[in-house]
């Protein structure tokens, strides 16, 4: 069966269209800019790269025009719709109404409406993107993939807040997570690298990358994750603080003469190591390349986000009274050795022994501590869009 991936942003659209039997990509993609002049990248599998603009309003005509990319007598990869076996949305938030993936219908439409308080920049586009494909692929069973649901297991001692319980009862605010479905696939996947029974072991996953977020994994089930009510909480990212004391939001307001909105937009955009960086970069080439040049600002931010994601693993650690294994994924996890040097560097307490050369790997599955190291240290490259689709088809069958 094929599973059609997608991911809906405000203004994107990210596909792969994977065959569930071989769990290869047949052909991926983005479309962006819709609303506004509106971009397809366009890759099928053992072709060339294809970028096109087209007009796309909305998100009905983005996904028409990936539809008709796939089907394309050139360049598809399918004859026909009728060769999409299944559709499997990426949904950000299910708030507590959805420990799991779902078959969408129209009860599901409404919990996810229902949760786009909780995430108003996510919801919405994902809601947008499941109603096109209803419309464009009538029939065609769809499924909702949660970003939240690996966190639901989180027991209330993890996800409770320090504040009135009314606020817990009334808006259900409390901590959730997100990159669920990375954290998911890599905690699994580091189970069988080690041949070790999953809900045996105790796994900290870190998902470094733009946006970067911690799990604490026991015998199967997430008990604790870093990122909270929104991706705002946590590490500091590429443009977000993460932990801060929240006087700071009052103090900032106060000094730079704006509202919460804009205290917010200070927070989530113009923050972590872009910020800390003298906005020299998000981006951790960039950063490194500012302080092999002697920038003392760039050092610092990396060095700082090392510490701060070396705190995490240890708070994590902590909660579970122990640790197996530690596993590094996306795009900065995977690829900067230098971070996962530095950030192992704290865990000598966990008597980890980290091999200098196999450390030295980059986007590829590679075990980077010595035989005799206490704690497994690991790089898994992340797959959420396969993990979706492996989703999509156990809902499907």
């Amino acid at each position: 069966m094929n599973i059609l991936v997608l991911n809906c942003g405000s203004s994107s659209l990210k596909f792969q269209l994977i065959d569930s039997a071989t769990e290869a990509v047949l052909a991926k993609g983005i479309c962006e800019r819709i609303g506004i002049d509106g971009v397809l990248t366009y890759t099928p599998q053992g072709g060339d790269k294809e970028e096109t603009k087209k007009s796309m309003p909305t998100h009905t005509e983005a996904i028409r025009f990936v539809l008709e990319a796939l089907t394309d007598e050139k360049t598809g990869v399918i004859r026909s719709l009728s060769e999409v076996g299944a559709v499997g949305h990426r949904v950000v938030h299910g708030g507590e109404s959805f420990t799991e993936s779902v078959l969408i219908d129209a009860k599901v439409k409404r919990a996810i409406e229902d949760c786009s308080e909780l995430a108003p920049l996510h919801n919405p586009a994902n809601l947008i993107g499941i109603n096109a494909c209803e419309e464009l692929m009538p029939g065609t069973p769809m499924a909702a993939v949660f970003d939240t649901a690996f966190h639901q297991t989180m027991p209330p001692k993890a996800y409770l807040y320090g504040l009135p319980y009314r606020y817990y009862e009334d808006y259900k605010l409390r901590r959730y997570g997100f990159h669920g479905t990375s954290h998911s696939y890599v905690s699994k996947r580091a189970a069988q690298i080690l041949e070790k029974p999953y809900d045996e072991l105790k796994i900290i996953v870190c998902h470094l990358g733009n946006g970067a977020s911690l799990s604490a994994v026991k015998n199967g089930e997430c008990v604790d994750t870093s990122m909270g009510l929104t991706p705002l909480q946590g590490l500091i990212m590429g443009t977000r603080s993460g932990d801060i004391d929240p006087s700071a939001v009052e103090f900032i307001a106060d000094k730079e003469n704006t509202d919460i909105a804009g205290v917010m937009k200070i927070l989530n955009k113009e923050s972590g190591v872009y910020g800390m960086s003298k906005g020299l970069s998000s981006d951790f080439r960039d950063l490194w390349k500012g302080a092999e040049a002697g920038d003392v600002y760039a050092k610092e931010a990396i060095e700082t986000f090392c510490y701060n994601v070396a705190k995490y693993i240890g708070a994590y650690a902590a909660a579970m009274n122990g640790v197996d294994a530690v596993v590094f994924t996306a795009g900065v996890g995977e690829n900067d050795y230098r971070v996962r040097e530095q950030v192992c560097g704290y865990l000598g307490y966990l008597e980890t022994k980290i091999d200098v050369e196999a450390n030295k790997a980059r986007g590829e599955e590679t075990v980077i501590s010595t035989p005799d190291s206490k704690v497994t240290l690991l790089v898994v490259p992340t797959n959420e869009e396969l993990a979706i689709a492996r989703e999509t088809l156990r809902l499907v069958k």
